[in-house]
């Protein structure tokens, strides 16, 4: 079941404090706090998804130079006083200063 966020809403409107509810999805959305009865309103939250872009998975992608260079990047070390190589990708053999 999925857990709803809910804000209760002030006199004037405004809103207050937050608390989740687990509610089936064929429930109505709250109207009135369960516990003290006042008016609430259900707020959507973004959620987090690790997924294809996520950091962690980016990170990891980042590290590996085969990986790099599949993702179409190109990767230059420093080789000397302002000379950089390529390690992968597409670009020159060397970028100088």
């Amino acid at each position: 079941m999925p857990t709803y966020v809910y804000e209760i809403l002030d006199a004037d409107g405004n809103p207050g404090e937050r608390f989740e509810v687990v509610q089936l999805m064929s429930e109505e959305p709250l109207a009135k706090h369960p516990e003290t009865g006042q008016a609430v309103r259900r707020v959507f939250v973004p959620f987090h998804v690790a997924g294809k872009h996520a950091p962690m998975k980016t990170d990891r992608n980042l590290a590996d130079d085969k990986k790099l260079g599949k993702l179409g990047f190109t990767k230059y070390e420093k080789s000397g006083d302002g000379t950089y190589e390529k390690v992968v990708g597409d670009g020159p053999k060397t970028i100088t200063r």
